[in-house]
Order: C-alpha cells, then sequence, then structure tokens
C-alpha cells in the first residue's frame, strides 16, 4: 500500500469541503476518484499533493503518518499532479517551464539552456507530442498546456502521479496518447490517481474506483465488479436514464445571421443562422476553428470580414462590450481565465455584466443589485456559502453556472456556450443542460459548441460541422456520431496547439 487516506476532513469557511473522505491507492495501480463537481476529489488531492492541509482525519505514505505543508514536501516523497487547470509560466518556454524549480545549472551558476532545450526536446519526442521545446507557453493552446502539464508531471520522475481531468481539452488521439502514457506508468511500478467526468474513459485506464459524493467516501471496487450505470447512482444519487432528457422546443424567429464571417488563420467565411427556441450545435475537431468563431462573433477577437445581424439588422461587433449591447452572451471555453473573476465573490460575478441595469449617473444600487444576485443564485441553483465566497472557490459545475447566470440576468438574447460542460461531472452537466433547455424555451437562440458528440445528440435541434475552418456541412439533431465525425474529419497537425 503507496497511499492511505481515512477519515480526511476539511472546511473553507462555514462550507465543508470534506466531512469523511477516505482512499488506499496500491503501488503500480491506476486508481480512479470519481465524484460530482463540489464533491471533494480536487480538495482531497490538494491534501495530498501538500496544496492544502487537512482538519482531521489519517494520512499515511508507505505505512507511516506524513502531514506535507508544501508541495515541495510531497514532491520530494515522490508525489506529483497534473492539474486540469493549466499552472505553467505562460511567459517561459514549453522547456523552461519542464525544468522550473529544477533547473541545470554550470559550476558558475549559469543555466544549462541548450541541455535543458534538448532534454525537452527528447521528452517530447519519446511520447511523440505535436510540440517544439522552444515553443512559448503563452502560444499554446488549452490542449497543448495540457500536454506540456503532462510531460512537467513525467520528467520528476514520481511513484504516485495525480491526473486532474487530463483529457478535458484533448482531442480523441491525444486522448488515447495520454492512456497511453498512464498505462507506461503503470508498467513502470508506479501509481496512478485518474480523476475523470468522462464515462468512456474509465475501461480504457482504470484498475479500482473510488467514489464520492458530498464529501465523503461512499464506495470502492474494482473497476470490473462496478457498471456505469452503478457508477452514476453512486455519484448523483439517482439513476442514469433521469440524467439527460430534452425535447424539441418550438422554433420561433431568427435572432442572430452571421455572414461570411472570417478570422486568420481559423476562420474562414463561416455564415449561420440562429433561431428563437432552438439549440444549435455546432461540432469539430479540436483546431477547427470554433472557438475562434465565437470569440469573432462576440468580438474578443476583431473579425477580418463578414457580417453580423440581430434579429435581421445589421450591427457593428469590434468588442464584447457591443456584443452585449446587442444581447449577445458568450460561455467560453476557459471559465477560469475569460468567464470569471476568480479572486471576486460569486455574487459580484453574476451582477457584473448588469451594473448599468441598476446604476444611476453612476451610482449602485446596492439593493437592486443584492435581488439581481440572489434572483440568479436561486433560478441557476448556485451552490456556495453565500453570495460573498469567492468565486474560484466554487466547483466547477458551480462555476459554469455562475458565468450562465452573469449572462441571464444581463437579459442576453442569443448564447454562445464554449464546451459547456468541459471539466463538469454528470450531475452538474445535467444541471447545464436544464438551464440551456429553459433558455431555449423562454425565446433564446443558442450556438453549443462541443467536442462531446453524445451530449450534441442529446441536445442540439440540428448540428452544424466545422472542418479546417469552414462549415463542412449541417445534419438533424437526432443523427448519428458516424455522420458527424465524416464531416469533421480532419489531419492532426502541430499547428493546432499553437495559436
Amino acid at each position: 500500500m503507496l497511499l492511505h487516506l481515512g477519515g480526511i476532513q476539511k472546511r473553507f469557511g462555514g462550507v465543508t469541503a470534506l466531512k469523511n473522505g477516505s482512499l488506499s491507492v496500491r503501488q503500480g495501480e491506476v486508481h480512479l476518484l470519481l465524484g460530482e463537481n463540489g464533491a471533494g476529489k480536487s480538495t482531497l488531492m490538494k491534501i495530498v499533493a501538500g496544496l492544502i492541509a487537512p482538519d482531521g482525519g489519517t494520512f499515511e505514505w508507505r505505512g507511516s503518518p506524513v502531514r506535507f505543508r508544501a508541495p515541495v514536501e510531497a514532491a520530494a516523497h515522490g508525489i506529483a499532479m497534473v492539474h486540469q487547470e493549466s499552472l505553467l509560466a505562460p511567459h517561459l518556454t514549453i522547456a523552461e517551464n519542464l525544468f522550473l524549480g529544477r533547473e541545470e545549472v554550470c559550476r558558475a551558476g549559469l543555466l544549462k539552456r541548450s541541455r535543458m532545450r534538448e532534454r525537452a526536446a527528447a521528452l517530447i519526442a519519446q511520447h511523440k507530442f505535436p510540440l517544439q521545446a522552444d515553443w512559448r507557453v503563452e502560444k499554446l493552446t488549452p490542449a497543448g498546456k495540457q500536454l506540456v502539464e503532462i510531460c512537467r508531471a513525467v520528467v520528476s520522475g514520481s511513484s504516485l502521479m495525480i491526473f486532474d481531468e487530463p483529457t478535458s481539452s484533448l482531442s480523441e488521439s491525444e486522448t488515447r496518447e495520454v492512456f497511453r502514457i498512464v498505462r507506461e506508468l503503470r508498467e513502470r511500478g508506479m501509481a496512478v490517481i485518474y480523476i475523470t467526468h468522462r464515462l468512456e474513459e474509465l475501461r480504457a485506464v482504470g484498475d479500482r474506483v473510488t467514489i464520492l459524493r458530498d464529501g465523503e467516501t461512499v464506495h470502492t471496487a474494482p473497476l470490473g465488479e462496478i457498471t456505469n450505470d452503478e457508477i452514476i447512482r453512486q455519484m448523483v444519487g439517482r439513476e442514469m436514464s433521469a440524467l439527460y432528457h430534452r425535447e424539441p422546443a418550438k422554433v420561433g424567429e431568427e435572432l442572430l445571421r452571421v455572414e461570411r464571417i472570417s478570422r486568420k488563420p481559423l476562420v474562414k467565411e463561416v455564415s449561420l443562422t440562429l433561431r428563437a427556441g432552438e439549440i444549435t450545435g455546432l461540432a469539430g475537431l479540436v483546431g477547427a476553428g470554433r472557438s475562434e468563431f465565437c470569440r469573432a462573433v462576440f468580438g474578443v477577437d476583431h473579425a477580418d470580414s463578414g457580417q453580423v445581424y440581430i434579429a435581421g439588422k445589421p450591427v457593428e461587433i469590434n468588442s464584447p462590450r457591443q456584443a452585449v449591447q446587442a444581447g449577445l452572451a458568450l460561455i467560453p471555453e476557459d471559465r477560469q481565465h475569460y468567464g470569471l473573476a476568480t479572486l471576486r465573490p460569486v455574487g459580484e460575478n453574476i451582477s457584473l455584466a448588469s451594473l448599468p441595469l441598476v446604476s444611476t449617473f453612476g451610482f449602485l444600487n446596492q439593493r437592486a443589485e443584492r435581488r439581481i444576485i440572489d434572483t440568479y443564485m436561486a433560478r441557476l441553483r448556485i451552490r456556495a456559502g453565500s453570495p460573498k465566497q469567492l468565486a474560484g472557490r466554487l466547483s466547477g459545475g458551480n462555476q459554469q453556472k455562475a458565468v450562465i447566470a452573469k449572462w441571464v440576468a444581463r437579459r442576453a438574447r442569443v448564447f454562445l456556450f464554449d464546451e459547456p460542460t468541459r471539466g463538469i461531472d454528470v450531475g452538474a452537466k445535467a444541471e447545464v443542460f436544464q438551464v440551456m433547455d429553459e433558455l431555449a424555451r423562454s425565446g433564446a437562440a443558442i450556438l453549443m459548441v462541443s467536442s462531446e458528440i453524445p451530449e450534441l445528440l442529446q441536445m442540439a435541434d440540428r448540428i452544424l460541422v466545422m472542418r479546417q475552418g469552414r462549415i463542412s456541412g449541417e445534419l438533424p439533431g437526432r443523427t448519428t456520431p458516424e455522420q458527424i465525425m465524416r464531416l469533421a474529419a480532419l489531419e492532426t497537425t502541430t499547428s493546432e496547439f499553437a495559436s
């Protein structure tokens, strides 16, 4: 037994994150850690990695009690963690990030930059990642950053590797490569703790599974002795069949029309129409230009050409401010960096876009603001200790609902959902889907960008497919995965990892 946790407890102010977290991991096994967002998985793993200290419980490493006060102490014991959200230094190169904190120096104290670049290039080549050692991290896509995180953890030579949603932003081919790395680590005798919300990944890598619910360990079993339906029931306390069900809504007037929008190099003369009451899916592989299209329409990136129409009238959108004034909302793929002010209270995040509606001559009506916060926290069922809890302390699902609440409160009519379920569990997905369905039924138009084909098939009334920056076809919502993939097929190149 390499790691044993028993009855781990952790509170953040008035919020209990863990009340009975237990986990045992053997050397040479891949142990799956599952649970809804807010169940305590990340908190438990941050305790193991030395990022936070537990309030109580038993923590044993190789049979001896330990208590890590900092990540460097966990690393000294052979524990590494690949985080879901990038913790890389964006201004440094990939090679510099891989050896950050363990740089090679000569006798004069100077960095051996060439040597580190060579070692980084060899590691990248070993794992066949489409990266280059001298690329700056700030130029990488989320998928590229995740690959660097994995390389950084592998190069440290750990005994226990913790993967927190490692494939949430990766393509199918990259995901298979992550599986290969995990299996290689197991063959070397290392232990792996693997957190994922993608149920289809479980049996590709896992040996045993531990499930958390509401801060408690509720089930541990060999993976071969538990079905996916039972896993979901243990995670959320209800049957799988109750999680996803949507009936098409009545389609109304055209709310958004985009004609021949281009944004070099990934968006090439894309045209589409969104109508009230309709959820339109946008499928495609990583690098197809879907997120870049949303950013161009919303004014985050200036379009090179094309025209946007709102309710049939042409509008000029050169900035997010103009997009918001036109009634558009963008729920971005990377909510931590572009959707939330994580160091501000969740209440402030919800009211942020609506401040002009509750202000007079620049003076904020705090009572009106509080009504907005209370209304939309309740309407979207955002679970937080209070409106003053920092947004960055919420679970992934509640963070996503806070981003959505901001735009619902602003009374947007057109919603661009870019990977709305990235990094959230099946229970939170169901809640986000319910919100999207309610918005459509209230007369909003929704574009749902997703790499999860089963989710598009469940939610979308029709599905557009992008390939190499263009719309390659349109399909009915009740199509097949094979038809979508046929239109989306794109040869993977290194260019998809650098923007």
